[in-house]
């Protein structure tokens, strides 16, 4: 490497799977100035019921697949790798030991404002990255500022706000959506689709009866 230190968005998260928001949100940090997007697949996270959610392999083929046509887009399967449970702070001292020269930003939404100081290490989550939280415009200004400030004070950390889409895309949308035979075509990359349709996921309830709903 050059030495030259690069502004690293982290984007984590179970993919299960990779949706269009997630894709959006990738390249509106871009957008903001950071140099690149690493896609990060939960390996066995101990915040999801497993028996909803794909083997990590798939998972991190979906991304893969996703993100391959954007040259500022990586997957990484370091947490796919690790044994046990999935601890964010884990994987952002790693990165931290194997890049000390490049400044990392977890990409976030409001949501966790109210819930980061209840993971694994919240303080050694801020000391290696700043969290830049996208804004949807739905939550109240004044509750963000409180929350943010009430973390800075806690545990020293970097918060910093990303204006983005009002976008209600959900992996469980998408998941709803092929168990009732319906089309997922523009939530998520085509290559996604097609390889959905070719393993047959998501498809466990197959005598579900769904509405017809637009």
């Amino acid at each position: 490497m050059s030495g030259e230190m690069r502004k690293i968005g982290i984007l984590g998260g179970t993919f299960n799977p990779i949706h269009t928001g997630h894709l959006l949100l990738a390249e509106y940090a871009l957008d903001a100035g950071l140099s690149e997007i690493w896609f990060i697949p939960t390996g066995q996270s101990y915040m999801k019921d497993e028996k909803t959610v794909l083997p990590g392999e798939d998972r991190l083929k979906m991304v893969e697949l996703a993100v391959a046509d954007n040259p500022r887009f990586s997957c990484l399967d370091l947490e796919i790798r690790r044994e046990g449970d999935t601890y964010t702070c884990e994987t952002l001292e790693q990165l931290k030991a194997m890049y000390p020269e490049d400044e990392f930003y977890f990409l976030a939404g409001t949501d966790c404002l109210d819930t980061i100081h209840t993971w694994k290490g919240p303080e050694r989550i801020f000391a290696c990255c700043t969290l830049l939280v996208a804004l949807r415009g739905e939550t109240p200004k004044e509750w963000m500022e409180q929350k943010k400030q009430a973390l800075e004070a806690a545990f020293g950390a970097r918060i910093q706000w990303l204006p983005f889409l009002r976008l209600s895309i959900s992996s469980t949308e998408v998941r709803e959506r092929v168990n009732c035979g319906k089309s997922i075509r523009y939530l998520t990359p085509d290559k996604v689709v097609y390889y959905i349709e070719e393993k047959g996921f998501y498809r466990e309830k197959g005598n579900r009866r769904c509405g017809t709903d637009a």
